[in-house]
């Protein structure tokens, strides 16, 4: 009979992902610390864990819109309409704040060099231009592209045409899905060994030197995104479900929120966000639709750095805002975040949108949105780590609510 792992070893083997992914990083640091070499060396697992996520995410969302729909049945409630409202509600928020807090606490940039090598939008008509074409694009090129405004569309097309099939088809679908499911939890389950070469390699070539220029910066950028995470989301939740939404916020932020910082994707963070609903035991015909939706149109933390970023080059600029046009420009931002899904480079590919409201160059946005990339080891997972957990948090909330309002009238 083989002896059983104790001590140290054992614990961390039966801790849960997030202990798991804290050791990781931790051990990422230390490696860093004490031999740069062997901490780039073991860069590779981190590369390996970013791609293996890449590839099965988007896999992932159209198997599981199409299955979600495809089972449902026919004049069965799923709560879909007020989830997607406090979805938008909660990113258009985001950019209120971030155009508050922007205003108290401004922002200088220093816009020296250009960066055009990337080509953005050049304006709001071509931001919905290129949102319908992604909405119509090729599906297998959708998949292989990542465009998940794309593989959504087709998923619900997909998923509404076979309605009508078989039980043995709906069967297969639900399989495939769940085989899918099963094949990105144990991708994420290597998230600790990933985190950890990420982290060390991260560490060793660069380390966090060319944050510390862009502090003040970051630190906006962060507070906001934990001000909508602890304040304004806790206060979307509490209208809905009307008690202390701390408890649920909290487990959301905690199983949710950890693990999409790390993975810095929401697509890939589905299955955990999956698997905590069920956990809460929501409604399946509800979280199987509206979290996969979420991970592509809930963007609260994308409107927060394009309103920051845009406004700090504003403010550089010596350029003024009035309320009017500090309004537009939450509404630019939050059709903007809703569109930056699966586009490379995220929502700092979209600052320049936003720039071109108040007559900035595109040689100058270009500029903001180098800076963007610079301080994006901190900016892009902190976004994604509030988007995501805001994704299984407005879920939880509206499908709690129902329970609620079911259970009174009986």
């Amino acid at each position: 009979m083989k002896n059983k792992p104790s001590g140290p070893i054992a614990y961390l083997l039966g801790a849960s992902l997030v202990k798991q992914i804290m050791f990781g990083l931790l051990a990422g640091i230390a490696l860093a610390w004490f031999s740069k070499d062997a901490a780039l060396a073991v860069g590779l697992l981190g590369t390996l864990f970013v791609s293996a996520l890449k590839a099965v995410a988007p896999l992932l969302v159209l198997m599981l819109v199409i299955s979600a729909i495809a089972s449902h049945k026919q004049g069965q409630k799923s709560n879909i309409r007020p989830i997607v409202t406090i979805y938008l509600l909660s990113t258009f928020f985001a950019a209120v704040v971030a155009v508050i807090f922007s205003h108290l606490f401004p922002q200088t940039l220093a816009l020296s060099s250009a960066n055009n090598t990337i080509t953005p939008p050049s304006g709001i008509i071509e931001v919905l231009r290129g949102l319908l074409m992604s909405m119509v694009a090729n599906p297998i090129a959708a998949l292989m592209n990542a465009n998940y405004i794309g593989i959504l569309v087709w998923g619900i097309g997909l998923g509404i045409a076979m309605r009508h099939s078989s039980d043995t088809t709906k069967i297969l679908l639900s399989d495939a899905s769940k085989a899918v499911t099963w094949l990105v939890r144990l991708v994420i389950g290597c998230a600790p060994i990933g985190i950890f070469g990420l982290v060390a390699s991260t560490l060793a070539s660069s380390g966090f030197s060319a944050l510390w220029g862009y502090a003040h910066l970051l630190t906006l950028l962060i507070g906001c995104m934990l001000l909508v995470a602890l304040v304004f989301n806790p206060i979307l939740v509490f209208w809905k479900i009307r008690r202390n939404p701390y408890p649920l916020v909290f487990t959301c932020l905690r199983e949710s929120g950890v693990t999409a910082f790390f993975t810095r994707s929401s697509a890939a963070n589905i299955p955990v966000n999956m698997a905590l609903a069920k956990r809460l035991n929501l409604d399946e015909d509800t979280y199987s639709v509206s979290i996969p939706l979420g991970a592509t149109i809930n963007m609260a933390g994308a409107a927060i750095t394009i309103t920051t970023l845009t406004l700090a080059a504003v403010h550089t600029l010596g350029i003024a805002v009035d309320v009017p046009t500090a309004i537009l420009l939450s509404l630019v931002a939050s059709l903007c975040a809703c569109g930056a899904s699966g586009v490379a480079g995220g929502s700092l590919l979209l600052i320049p949108v936003a720039c071109n409201m108040f007559g900035i160059p595109n040689e100058v946005a270009m500029q903001v949105v180098a800076v963007g990339f610079i301080i994006g080891v901190l900016q892009d997972s902190a976004e994604t780590a509030l988007n995501s957990s805001a994704d299984i948090l407005f879920t939880a909330a509206v499908c709690q609510a129902e329970e609620n309002r079911l259970s009174q009238q009986t």
